[in-house]
C-alpha cells in the first residue's frame, strides 16, 4: 500500500508538471500576442547617429534592462559614409518602463551618440498623427485614403478635408465625410492661392497628404507650416505632360506604368522618394482599363507610403533620399 501510494503521488506531480509545460509551451508559428502577457505593449524606435562601435549593443542592453525584447531590428550603415541607422521593434510592460521613462530612456542614449534623430513611438498610448487631406476633383486616391481609415488600416486621426473643388451636399465623399464628422473646406483657387487660409486649416495637424491635389503649395507656405507633407503623382512624367497624360501615354504605346509617393519640396515633384510602385500595361488595355490600372497603382502607392510613414519607417538620408525600412 506504501508503494500504491508513492507511484499515484508521483504520477499526480508528473501530470500536473505536464499540465504546466504544456499551458508555457510556444509552438512555432504561433503568434507572439498569444504567446506572451497580455499586458504586453509594442514599440517602436528609430535611431540616426554618427556610427561607432556599440551602438547596436547599447540599444539592446536599453531595451532588455527595462524588461523589453526585441523583436525585429533594421540596421544601415552606407558605405563609406560614417552614419548609422536604425529601427527596432520590441514588446515591453507599461507598467514596468513607463512612457515618460521611456522617452528619458532614449534621450539619453541620442546625447551619448550625439543623434540626429531618436524617435520612439507606442502605437497603443501615443495619440494618432493628425492630418489633413488635401484634394482635387480627381477623387480616386481620395476615396480610396478615407476607405482605408475607416477600416482602420491607416493609424491616423483626419483633422479635415481641404479642396479646390467644390463638391455637392450629396457627393458620395460629403457624405461619406458627414457620417464621420469630419469637416470638409472648399477653397476656390482660381483668383489666388488661399495659402493663408490653408494655413490656419491645417496648423493642428502633424502631417499633410496631397491625395492628387493639383495646386502647386509655394516655398513660404511650406517653410510657414514646417511640417512634412506627402505626395503622389504618377509616374507618366516627365515625359508625357501637360493635358491628358495618360491618353499621351497610351498613344504612345507605353508598357509599364507607375507612381511616386514623395515629400514636397519647393522643387516641383523632386521632393525625397517614399515608395514607388509599376503596373504593366499592354496592347491589350484599351484607355479605360490604362487609366484604371494607373489610378490603382496611385492609390496602392499612397496609402503604403503613409503606412511606412505613421510607422516610422522612412528616414532622411543625404540631401534628396530617404531610408525606407
Amino acid at each position: 500500500m506504501t508503494l500504491l501510494r508513492r507511484l499515484s503521488s508521483s504520477l499526480q506531480q508528473v501530470v500536473k508538471f505536464t499540465n504546466r509545460s504544456f499551458k508555457s509551451l510556444k509552438f512555432p508559428g504561433e503568434p507572439i500576442e498569444s504567446s506572451v502577457s497580455s499586458t504586453l505593449t509594442h514599440g517602436i524606435h528609430v535611431f540616426h547617429c554618427p556610427d561607432e562601435v556599440g551602438i547596436v549593443a547599447k540599444l539592446s542592453e536599453c531595451i532588455a534592462s527595462r524588461g523589453g525584447n526585441i523583436l525585429a531590428a533594421d540596421v544601415f550603415v552606407p558605405e563609406k559614409k560614417n552614419v548609422f541607422y536604425s529601427r527596432s521593434e520590441f514588446i515591453f510592460d507599461p507598467i514596468k518602463w513607463p512612457r515618460e521613462q521611456m522617452d528619458e530612456d532614449f534621450f539619453k542614449l541620442s546625447k551619448m551618440f550625439n543623434a540626429m534623430r531618436s524617435v520612439v513611438r507606442v502605437p497603443d498610448i501615443d495619440p494618432k498623427y493628425k492630418v489633413a487631406v488635401l484634394a482635387s476633383k480627381q477623387e480616386h486616391c481620395l476615396v480610396d485614403f478615407l476607405y482605408g481609415w475607416q477600416e482602420g488600416k491607416l493609424p491616423v486621426e483626419i483633422t479635415c478635408v481641404i479642396s479646390n473643388h467644390d463638391r455637392g451636399p450629396n457627393s458620395h465623399v460629403i457624405r461619406l465625410l458627414e457620417r464621420h464628422g469630419i469637416p470638409y473646406h472648399y477653397l476656390c483657387a482660381k483668383e489666388n492661392k488661399r495659402e493663408e487660409e490653408l494655413l490656419e486649416l491645417v496648423q493642428n495637424t502633424d502631417f499633410l497628404v496631397l491625395a492628387r491635389y493639383m495646386q502647386i503649395l509655394s516655398g513660404k507656405f511650406l517653410r510657414s507650416y514646417g511640417k512634412d507633407v506627402i505626395n503622389i503623382h504618377h509616374g507618366l512624367l516627365p515625359s508625357f505632360k501637360g493635358g491628358k497624360p495618360a491618353k499621351q501615354a497610351f498613344d504612345a504605346g507605353v508598357k509599364l506604368i507607375g507612381a511616386t509617393s514623395h515629400f514636397v519640396t519647393e522643387e516641383l515633384d523632386a521632393g525625397p522618394i517614399i515608395e514607388q510602385m509599376v503596373e504593366r500595361v499592354s496592347h491589350r488595355d484599351n484607355l479605360r482599363t490604362f487609366v484604371q490600372k494607373s489610378e490603382d497603382v496611385e492609390k496602392q502607392c499612397l496609402a503604403k507610403a503613409i503606412k511606412s510613414y505613421c510607422e516610422l519607417r522612412v528616414l532622411p538620408y543625404e540631401m534628396n533620399k530617404t531610408v525606407v525600412f
